[in-house]
């Protein structure tokens, strides 16, 4: 499955070609390093191995900055390695680009990311419960609890997988068949349909 890591840069608006104005996210895409091609004979598995964003030597470890060496490549980022149907013809040190894999027939895109941490949220927030009720009867500090649990004498515990208040987001989430409006091949940057998780500036996985 060819893809490329990518950077979320915010979301505008297009006009379509029947004159909506469709709600939009602007990926900037690559350029991308191979690193590492892997093979069924010697790992076990097919798959390419792409790197992106370029840091300094002292932001990786040693181990990763002979491996970058190896391919020669400047170190980088974020890795991610990807299935081999695209890669039988590319080997370490080659560069992937927009206009390598978003061709005219890419017309979908899969679109990977960490969606925005929210901290420790309650059933409200988190499971869009209606809270106990008015206040009325003595409820004045119940209106955002969850209520009755429905444990009694049996089985005297909360079952497994009970909605209740917890950690809210910063989850890995992927996003299936968001069109792609427009491809800039210049700028490295991918235009799609709709919103993509993760906040600005956050690392993305695109699986065309």
């Amino acid at each position: 499955m060819p893809g490329l890591i990518g950077k979320k840069i915010g979301m505008t608006s297009v006009f379509g070609a029947d004159g909506k104005n469709l709600p939009c996210t602007v990926i900037e895409a690559g350029p991308c390093v191979v690193t590492q091609v892997r093979t069924v004979e010697k790992d076990g598995y097919a798959a390419v191995q792409l790197a992106y964003d370029e840091t300094t030597e002292k932001h990786v470890s040693k181990a990763l900055k002979g491996h970058f060496e190896k391919a020669g490549s400047a170190p980088m980022r974020k890795l991610v390695e990807f299935e081999a149907d695209f890669g039988k013809d590319l080997k370490a040190g080659d560069t992937l680009t927009v206009a390598d894999i978003f061709t005219e027939d890419v017309a979908f895109v899969d679109v990977v990311g960490t969606s925005k941490g929210k901290g420790f949220q309650g059933v409200v927030h988190r499971h869009g419960f209606a809270g106990v009720g008015g206040k009325t009867h003595g409820q004045h500090n119940r209106l955002r609890h969850p209520g009755s649990m429905g444990a009694s004498s049996w089985p005297s515990r909360v079952f497994p997988g009970m909605r209740m208040a917890g950690h809210m987001g910063n989850e890995r989430v992927k996003v299936f068949n968001l069109q792609v409006l427009k491809v800039i091949p210049e700028n490295n940057l991918v235009v799609v349909k709709g919103s993509v998780p993760g906040a600005k500036g956050s690392y993305l996985i695109l699986e065309a």
